[in-house]
């Protein structure tokens, strides 16, 4: 996969498009129709209002280190950060790329128009990757940086970060829901991370085929990754994708269907989350792409959307927690 994604990284996004079709990776569950391509690029990076917008990536691991973020020995950027930094040069807009939570200040965050959060663990801690964690004044400016008006993009294990405290090893905290006693951070990006089970191939219903980067999805999609289960969802969240748990292997997944991908508002900020993320030949991945360059655009105010509540609507049960994994009988 390796030399695939360096190809791939080197051609333009429809190009990769074609050619993941063409080798199998653009796993829909249906063939993609000429009438359901796109006209302008996702997230509306190729208009007026996308002219200098500026992303923030932050990727700090005080709890487990993902290896689409962990940068190599010998420096440089790690593979996710390497894939936003040329999708910001190929749609026009800049990225940088940090593992400093210093940089959390209300003077540093005005020139940024979206944050993006790929994390895990307490990042006001050190941490796994010893870089320097955020402070709890620069906590207090993240979030009312978004309050205020900045767009709020979570991948995958930003939703595994600030856990309700006390959080203890044996997790069984993760599956009693606090309601509005979660933490700000998650309260703000809309639900909390309880626990992923192994990693299969696992249906991803569409319930917003409207929202920006959705376009090509149709009613439903397959995809090998690592899902992550939730609890305390937010009320106001607008679901785009939902997690199909029927035929999923594993306790973790005994459960009704749930919000995988969403959207909310948080004061005058936009919030975009997608569970999605966790494997390399996802972010190579254009239906991935696509998703994200539309979640980004919207968060950065480059066009509207339609993001009023449906969680009930569409998935009843979000409410419900899976049962924690039976001990390990002894022999």
């Amino acid at each position: 996969m390796t030399n695939l994604s360096g190809q791939m990284n080197m051609i333009s996004f429809h190009s990769r498009t074609l050619l993941a079709r063409s080798l199998g990776i653009l796993l829909l569950a249906h063939p993609l129709r000429a009438a359901d391509a796109p006209s302008g690029t996702p997230g509306g990076w190729d208009s007026a209002q996308a002219k200098g917008k500026h992303v923030l990536y932050f990727t700090k691991s005080s709890g487990y280190e993902h290896s689409v973020v962990k940068r190599p020995a010998g420096g440089g950027l790690s593979f996710s950060e390497q894939i936003l930094t040329d999708l910001g040069k190929e749609h026009g807009f800049g990225v940088t790329c940090t593992k400093d939570g210093t940089v959390f200040t209300p003077e540093n965050l005005v020139q940024y128009d979206v944050i993006v959060f790929y994390t895990s663990g307490l990042l006001t801690e050190a941490g796994t990757d010893k870089t320097p964690p955020m402070t709890l004044a620069g906590k207090t400016a993240l979030l009312n940086a978004i309050q205020g008006g900045k767009g709020f993009v979570g991948i995958h294990a930003a939703s595994d970060s600030f856990h309700h405290q006390p959080d203890p090893p044996d997790r069984s905290a993760r599956y009693v829901a606090y309601g509005d006693d979660i933490d700000p951070y998650l309260g703000m990006l809309g639900a909390e991370f309880i626990k992923h089970g192994a990693q299969q191939r696992a249906r991803i219903i569409v319930t917003d085929p409207q929202f920006p980067g959705c376009a090509p999805l149709q009613d439903s999609f397959a995809l090998f990754e690592e899902w992550y289960t939730f609890k305390d969802f937010r009320p106001d969240l607008h679901v785009i994708l939902a997690q199909d748990t029927q035929g999923m292997k594993g306790v973790d997944y005994q459960r009704a269907p749930y919000p995988d991908t969403w959207a909310r508002r948080n004061g005058r900020g936009r919030v975009f989350y997608t569970a999605m993320g966790h494997r390399e030949d996802v972010w190579t991945n254009p239906l991935f792409q696509r998703l994200l360059l539309g979640g980004l655009g919207w968060a950065a105010g480059n066009l509207e959307a339609d993001v009023t509540p449906n969680i009930v609507k569409v998935t009843p049960g979000y409410r419900q927690i899976q049962p924690p994994e039976e001990p390990k009988k002894k022999p």
